[in-house]
């Protein structure tokens, strides 16, 4: 299961904070920190509005992107047995080990939505 609320095109995390027993939202991908707290599923979206337009109008005011940009590269430490799977793996399927990284990566994204 995801815990992902999407207010205003903007993705946000949703998880139980035991200490305030209250559900905590945090954005994501954004340039920068917005969260809020609620107790029911009408007050998060009511708190992430609120919190997401506070972000907003900073960024605007700040003159900044408010979404953060990716390059499309990223480092992943693996052990050395499976590195060596990977290649096996992807040799034998007459793919580079991009290839077979980036399908696994979109499998996964995509089974989970």
């Amino acid at each position: 299961m995801i815990n992902v609320m999407n207010i205003d095109e903007y993705d946000a995390v949703i998880q139980y904070d035991p200490e305030f027993e209250m559900f905590r939202g945090e954005f994501i991908n954004l340039n920068g920190g917005a969260d809020f707290y609620a107790s029911d599923i009408e007050g998060l979206q009511t708190e992430g509005k609120a919190s997401l337009n506070m972000f907003l109008a900073m960024c605007r005011e700040d003159g900044v992107s408010p979404k953060k940009n990716y390059s499309g590269k990223f480092n992943v430490r693996i052990s050395p047995e499976l590195h060596e799977g990977l290649v096996v793996k992807a040799a034998a399927a007459g793919k580079s080990i991009n290839q077979v990284v980036v399908e696994s990566i979109a499998n996964t994204i995509n089974s989970s939505a």
